[in-house]
């Protein structure tokens, strides 16, 4: 008996961009990759904000500078139009590594964050670990990240009534903790680890050994399925887990 095989249906994608040898050179090295699908492209935000809300692609690639409305508030736009059950996953593929701009694209709503020079087998890591809901930051922008949390004030590029945070912006991320089964002890590690402290001010603070706070980080990462702490305290900021 013959046994038909199921193909896992690929991932949508959309491209936001405003150069037009990137955004064609893009969609063209995609296409070619399997499991991915470019189901759409605009040049600008007002474009890109159509495209989204009509196509509602599994994940869209957004630049941050375009010509009208920026890649950070089409996204807040876009997010606010989704309402509280966000499906589309957001990847800033952008050359923008400042501390504003990163700071601000994930409190909008930005799933992760790429540097333009990101080459493809990378960057197609990025969009599978992104699609399957673990954020993705770009190794060069990674320090920015962990800078902001241990100064765990708004960067000084926003003003005040625009405080960034990132919070809970949306429920998955809640989802994605709460369904991990973190003990006690490892949310409380977890909130030192998205304040900045090393594995030695933890076992300091908490009256362990440095191993034992180790193997606890190990499980928290496995427990949420991310690579590393930058990841994890990113999605514990974004679930809500950290005011």
């Amino acid at each position: 008996m013959e046994v038909g095989i199921i193909l896992a249906q690929p991932i949508r994608i959309a491209i936001v961009e405003d150069h037009e040898l990137t955004r064609l050179g893009l969609e063209a090295a995609l296409q070619r990759r399997d499991g991915l699908e470019v189901v759409g492209d605009a040049a600008n935000g007002c474009q890109g904000l159509h495209l989204l809300n009509n196509t509602n692609p599994d994940l869209a690639i957004v630049d941050i500078g375009l010509p009208d409305i920026d890649g950070i508030e089409l996204i807040r736009l876009f997010r606010e139009s989704q309402g509280g059950n966000p499906t589309t996953k957001i990847l800033m593929l952008t050359m923008h590594k400042g501390e504003d701009s990163v700071m601000a694209a994930f409190a909008a709503g930005a799933d992760a964050y790429c540097m333009k020079d990101i080459n493809m087998d990378k960057l197609e890591e990025a969009i599978r670990s992104t699609y399957e809901g673990n954020p993705w930051i770009d190794p060069t922008i990674a320090s920015i990240v962990l800078q902001q949390l241990r100064q765990n004030t708004p960067s000084s590029a926003i003003d005040r009534e625009k405080t960034i945070q990132i919070r809970g912006l949306e429920g998955d991320y809640a989802d994605i903790v709460g369904s991990a089964g973190l003990t006690d002890r490892e949310i409380q590690i977890l909130q030192l680890i998205v304040r900045g402290a090393s594995n030695s001010e933890i076992a300091e603070q908490l009256f362990v050994t440095v191993g034992t706070v180790k193997t606890h980080v190990r499980h928290i990462l496995n427990k949420l399925c991310v690579d590393d702490r930058t990841h994890a305290a990113v999605l514990a900021l974004r679930a809500g887990l950290i005011e």
